[in-house]
């Protein structure tokens, strides 16, 4: 057991890959010399050499078509984007090519590429570098999406996602690269298998990602109020633990949808569509859906926390179904 930041967990399942691995490569904006804009691939570059860990040109429908190339053709590429918010250049390469190409071929070909993509607000980085856009990826059929919310899921997610055989998009929340917490395990996590974090018998919070360090405050709180909340942490978006979800709100008969992104049209609609048509018998009250307010993210900090979604919209939800 040790204790390892977000970044490092991250990097530590690329680099146990790598190490095993040739045919896998990182590429992307600055994760070379400069270790990559959040410092996750920083040591990679000593370690693997330029022709494994490659800087590319400012073109993400470069860097996304390279790894749909390159996966198409024996590699295992892991490709970077800056920031989510650059997926728009590249979306094709995604959209209509990495997620297709499976299926169109009849399984004749692998497509193992993962694509990292730091989201979410918090950092003062305004519109274009803040958003939460895993509903966009998460409507397309031939993609896996996962997003990690400690050290242990973020390394053990990452290995499972290179050694799949189809596209992962892969998210990182930025506010969380610092954060430390122990790593128990090196194993890979197996996709579509979500984790309890905190167990109660009153309410199941269903999120995914930063927001579930928000949803722990809220259940300390609510507790002394004696209410106590069951937090389920997804992990991968797709495919979907409905099992784990089903078990929680069985049990609880509330739910709450926690997301960060913004809540018009987001997975958080999926995940209470979800709720509400294959487990309405268990619920005593309507689930509810928190996410963030329906504008462009704002780079003034005081709204940029207006904002954000954060554990007093889950109190106020839970409040209201007792």
């Amino acid at each position: 057991m040790k204790m390892m930041t977000y970044a490092e967990g991250i990097r530590e399942g690329m680099s146990i890959r790598m190490r095993e691995d040739p045919n896998v490569v990182l590429f992307g904006e600055d994760v070379g010399a400069f270790g990559g804009c959040f410092g996750v691939s920083a040591g990679m570059f000593d370690e693997f050499g330029a022709e494994r860990v490659r800087d590319t040109p400012i073109s993400e429908g470069a860097i996304v078509g390279c790894a749909v190339g390159a996966a198409a053709t024996g590699l295992r590429p892991i490709a970077e984007l800056m920031f989510c918010d650059f997926l728009t250049v590249g979306m094709d390469q995604l959209v209509n090519q990495a997620a297709k190409m499976r299926y169109m071929f009849g399984g004749k070909i692998s497509m193992p590429m993962v694509l990292r993509m730091p989201a979410g607000a918090g950092t003062g980085a305004a519109a274009q570098h803040s958003q939460s856009l895993e509903a966009w990826v998460t409507h397309v059929p031939g993609l896996k999406v996962v997003y990690p919310s400690t050290a242990e899921d973020a390394l053990g997610l990452m290995l499972s996602a290179i050694d799949d055989d189809n596209p992962v998009v892969y998210f990182e929340n930025k506010l969380l690269m610092g954060v430390k917490s122990e790593v128990k395990s090196l194993e890979p996590i197996p996709l579509g298998k979500g984790k309890i974090v905190r167990e109660g018998g009153d309410l199941s919070i269903i999120t995914y990602g930063r927001q579930v360090f928000d949803a722990l405050k809220a259940a300390e709180i609510l507790a002394a109020e004696g209410i106590e909340a069951e937090i389920v942490d997804l992990r991968s978006l797709y495919p979907l633990d409905v099992e784990l979800m089903e078990k929680s709100i069985s049990k609880t008969h509330r739910a709450i949808v926690f997301t960060e992104e913004v809540k018009r049209g987001g997975y958080g609609g999926e995940l209470s569509a979800i709720i509400g048509e294959d487990m309405f018998d268990y619920l005593d009250a309507p689930v509810a859906r928190i996410g963030a307010l329906n504008t462009p993210v704002p780079f003034a900090p005081n709204l940029e926390q207006f904002y954000m979604p954060n554990e007093q919209d889950v109190i106020i939800a839970a409040r209201k179904m007792f």
